[in-house]
């Protein structure tokens, strides 16, 4: 803001940039506040899911480079909403799980999709279908190609003071094309606890060039008495990557505490088209002293 002239009072001045001074800060604050509620809103957990879609997973195989498939979107609230399809490639991490990634990533698949539509609106109660074209290019490796294919909806809404505001939730559902023959092929490599979240980790290889959903059955012993026994439902464990699988061992209010030793974690993971590969299991897990579990309050 310019300097006063003598033709201003000085008061004046003041009052005038006083004023200028809190207009940029008001509107600092609500450019903050609506990059606070896009983050919230941009994940299914931070908010109600407020579409359904089916399948959640796509796992094709290319014929001659192309490969078709439909996921169907349910509105289920009670207002139409915009929703627009795009695509990122993927990875389920180690420890942290599912996690985009860069463009120039290996095995992107986002380049050869195609949306039928790639923008819509869908009634309340309304289900619509989208088709998803692959298109390989003829010079590509043999391999598996991956993409998660986000459903992006844009809901306009009214905040605390009556203003009207815009939520954005998405869904992703992962995809896999498979180019040629692959197949996948899963190693236990180890088990360990881990003490911050009282869980039992298991290390899980995929040595194979195609991703898969794995179960695992387990049962824990100690010298040679069943301790306690489960079931984890299907992990993703990407293609030539390995991936630590979190089984609970304490799911009821006040269950005895494990103590500090040895115990053996036997069980099989179970995969593949109809279930049809099984590997059995067989290892120690040490529990620390430091680490003994307590009863959940």
């Amino acid at each position: 803001m310019n300097k006063p002239n003598n033709l201003i009072p000085k008061n004046m001045y003041l009052k005038a940039l006083f004023n200028h001074k809190i207009k940029n800060i008001l509107l600092l604050a609500k450019l903050l506040s609506c990059l606070l509620l896009f983050n919230l809103v941009l994940f299914p957990s931070a908010s109600k899911a407020q579409m359904k879609v089916s399948p959640t997973i796509i796992d094709a195989k290319a014929q001659r480079g192309q490969a078709q498939s439909v996921i169907s979107i349910t509105n289920v609230t009670d207002k139409p909403s915009r929703v627009r399809l795009y695509a990122e490639p993927f990875t389920y991490d180690r420890d942290k799980g599912f996690k985009t990634l860069p463009a120039n990533s290996p095995n992107n698949l986002t380049p050869f999709l195609q949306f039928s539509p790639r923008e819509l609106v869908i009634q309340p109660g309304q289900t619509r279908r989208v088709r998803i074209t692959t298109l390989l290019a003829p010079n590509l490796p043999e391999g598996e190609y991956r993409a998660v294919v986000f459903n992006e909806t844009l809901t306009e809404s009214k905040d605390a003071k009556g203003k009207n505001v815009n939520l954005i939730t998405r869904v992703g559902v992962p995809v896999y094309i498979a180019k040629g023959k692959v197949t996948s092929n899963l190693a236990v490599d180890s088990a360990s606890f881990d003490s911050k979240k009282n869980q039992i980790q298991l290390l899980v290889r995929n040595n194979g060039k195609a991703s898969t959903q794995t179960e695992v059955k387990w049962t824990l012993r100690r010298q040679g008495n069943v301790v306690k026994t489960g079931k984890k439902d299907s992990s993703a464990i990407i293609a030539q990557s390995d991936r630590n699988i979190s089984l609970n061992f304490t799911d009821k209010k006040n269950e005895p505490a494990l103590t500090s030793g040895t115990y053996q974690l036997s069980g099989e993971l179970i995969w593949g088209e109809n279930k049809q590969n099984k590997l059995p299991f067989n290892l120690n897990l040490t529990i620390p002293a430091s680490s003994a579990t307590s009863p959940k309050k």
